[in-house]
C-alpha cells in the first residue's frame, strides 16, 4: 500500500493526573499509530496538547511517555514526516524531540500545501477571540526570563505544580466548551479567507476546544476541530481528495 495519507490528531493530554488509566490511554494511542497511521501515512500532524505537561531541561527530560515517544520514533524511522505544533500544555519543547525522534516542532500558525490543497493549522489557542486572562497567562508561559526562573526550581516542585494546575482546570470545567464553542475559530477562518481571497485556505485545522467540528465556510473552505483523546478518541485524515473526521474504535 502506498504511503499517501495525512493524519491529524490533537489534545491527547498524555500523563494527565485526571485520566483514570493513563497506561491504557497511552497504549490506545500507540495502537492507533501502528494500526492506522503506519501502514499508509506520508505525514502526521500533532496539533498540540499531546502531553499534558512537558518541561525540557537542558540535560534531563521528564519521566514517562516511553511507549508513545518510541512509537513516534518508529514512524519517523519508517519515513513518515511528523510535525508537532505546540499547544498551551506542551509549549516547552525545544531540541530533544526533534533530535531524538526526527520530527519538526512548530509554534504558532502553520500554512502547508498538501496534495495541492492549502492547509492552515494552529493548536487553537493562538487565534480567534480569547479572554484577556487567557492571553495574559499565555504571554507569561512564553516569557523567556520566567521560563529560565521556572527551570531553576527543582522538578519535584515544578512538575507536581504543573499537574495540579492542569487537574484544577479540568475540575473547574476548563475543557468544557461553551455553547458557542468553535464559533470564534470559524469566524477567524472566514476573515482569513476574506483577507486572502486570492489564495484562500481549503482546510483550517484546529485542536484545543475538545470538540468535534466540521464546518463549511463561505465562500469556500472547511474548518475542522479535531476533538480529543479524553472522550472522543478522534482524528482527521486527508487522502489527497477528501478530509474525514473519524473516531478510533468506532
Amino acid at each position: 500500500m502506498s504511503a499517501t495519507k495525512t493524519y491529524f490528531i490533537s489534545d491527547l493530554h498524555l500523563g494527565a493526573a485526571y485520566i483514570a488509566d493513563a497506561r491504557a490511554q497511552e497504549m490506545a494511542v500507540c495502537r492507533w499509530l501502528v494500526d492506522v497511521v503506519l501502514p499508509d501515512a506520508a505525514r502526521l500532524y500533532l496539533l498540540g496538547d499531546i502531553l499534558d505537561f512537558w518541561w525540557e531541561y537542558k540535560n534531563v527530560v521528564p519521566r514517562g511517555f516511553t511507549r508513545f515517544l518510541g512509537t513516534l520514533a518508529r514512524l519517523s524511522d519508517a519515513g513518515i514526516e511528523i510535525t508537532w505544533l505546540k499547544g498551551n500544555h506542551d509549549i516547552w519543547i525545544y531540541d530533544y524531540l526533534p533530535t531524538e525522534i526526527g520530527l519538526r516542532v512548530h509554534d504558532g500558525l502553520l500554512t502547508e500545501t498538501i496534495d495541492g490543497r492549502k492547509f492552515v493549522m494552529e493548536h487553537g489557542d493562538g487565534v480567534g477571540r480569547r479572554p484577556a486572562s487567557f492571553l495574559f497567562l499565555r504571554s507569561l508561559f512564553r516569557c523567556r526570563p520566567l521560563q529560565k526562573a521556572f527551570a531553576a526550581i527543582h522538578p519535584r516542585l515544578t512538575i507536581g505544580f504543573a499537574h495540579a494546575w492542569s487537574a484544577r482546570s479540568r475540575k473547574k470545567g476548563g475543557y468544557t466548551p461553551p455553547a458557542m464553542a468553535g464559533e470564534s475559530l470559524v469566524q477567524w477562518a472566514e476573515e482569513y479567507n476574506a483577507a486572502n481571497y486570492g489564495s484562500p485556505a481549503d482546510f483550517f485545522i484546529f485542536g484545543h476546544q475538545h470538540i468535534l467540528l466540521d464546518r463549511r465556510i463561505s465562500p469556500s473552505g472547511r474548518v475542522i476541530i479535531l476533538g480529543d483523546w479524553i472522550s472522543h478518541f478522534s482524528y482527521g485524515v486527508f487522502d489527497g481528495e477528501n478530509f474525514y473526521l473519524r473516531q478510533f474504535g468506532c
